[in-house]
């Protein structure tokens, strides 16, 4: 087996980002390359350059080829394996954030239908043509992103515009009806006024009441597009503001506290390590999740 890269990107713990990248690599496998049955504790996509192999996951066994990819969801158990005549290349991509799962959803992409396919054409093509898709070149651009001084958000819009690929070339999105247009806008509605109140002593049913729905229905429609209740949703949307703030040496820990809506710093100190992992203190000094 020889690996061409792999790099761990330094993001901040689960849930601290609306979408964060926590590694990339390529990997040019050799006959029969393996991994699994196991489990994975983010997302992964994978995608094929050249070459074919296996992808098994809820006891279904997918062959894939150039062109093709797979997703691998947190805590599912999946194996895959090269070809042992035409061993696979692929690269992948791992990653989490409170966006993952919604647009993973527009991609037609989840552990029971977990293939994609974007438009493939050989080198020899894409010269000739003077373009190749995304895919094909998302983990070069990543390497480059690393020498840069604006990497993280170099990385970061390069994770965006691969999902904007997958919701792109869904056949599936094509083919099903719009969702609804006033539950995108409640949520919209919603998301609005935390963004532009967090810091206030806000609670849910001053969400609800701000869009005119009941707070269980609302609760519901964040539940069913992002994987998170709307307590929760607002829980880790201040927190990740928080995780800003404290990169701000000259605030306290209670000047961060009243900014995003706590009047007592020891309960906003408890949340905080609930949802990162870390307390505030903890995470200002650089420490890691343990």
């Amino acid at each position: 087996m020889r690996r061409l890269y792999i790099d761990i990107v330094h993001s901040p713990p689960q849930g601290q980002m609306d979408l964060s990248l926590l590694f990339f690599g390529k990997e040019e496998c050799v006959p029969g390359h393996s991994w699994g049955p196991g489990l994975r504790d983010s997302y992964i996509l994978h995608y094929v350059h050249s070459g074919c192999g296996v992808f098994t996951i809820h006891d279904q066994t997918y062959r894939l080829h150039a062109g093709q990819g797979f997703l691998i969801p947190p805590g599912v158990l999946v194996y895959y394996c090269a070809d042992e005549q035409d061993p696979w290349t692929y690269s992948w991509f791992g990653f989490r954030g409170l966006h993952a799962k919604s647009l993973l959803q527009r991609s037609h992409l989840s552990s029971h239908h977990p293939i994609f396919q974007v438009a493939y054409m050989s080198k020899t093509e894409a010269t000739e043509r003077g373009s190749v898709t995304g895919f094909e070149t998302y983990h070069d651009e990543l390497m480059a992103a690393r020498e840069e001084r604006s990497r993280d958000v170099l990385s970061l819009s390069i994770l965006y515009r691969l999902m904007a690929e997958l919701i792109q070339s869904s056949p599936e999105a094509l083919a099903q009806p719009k969702p609804s247009v006033s539950k995108e806008a409640y949520v919209r509605q919603a998301i609005e006024f935390i963004e532009n109140n967090y810091s206030q002593r806000i609670s849910v049913m001053d969400i609800a009441r701000s869009v005119g729905l009941d707070r269980t229905y609302l609760s519901g429609l964040f539940k069913s597009q992002f994987g998170l209740s709307l307590q929760t949703f607002l829980l880790e949307y201040r927190m990740n503001r928080a995780a800003e703030l404290l990169q701000n040496k000259e605030l306290s820990i209670s000047d961060i506290s009243r900014s995003v809506g706590y009047i007592d710093p020891f309960l906003f100190s408890k949340m905080f390590k609930k949802v990162t992992g870390l307390s505030p203190r903890h995470m200002r000094n650089g420490e890691r999740y343990k």
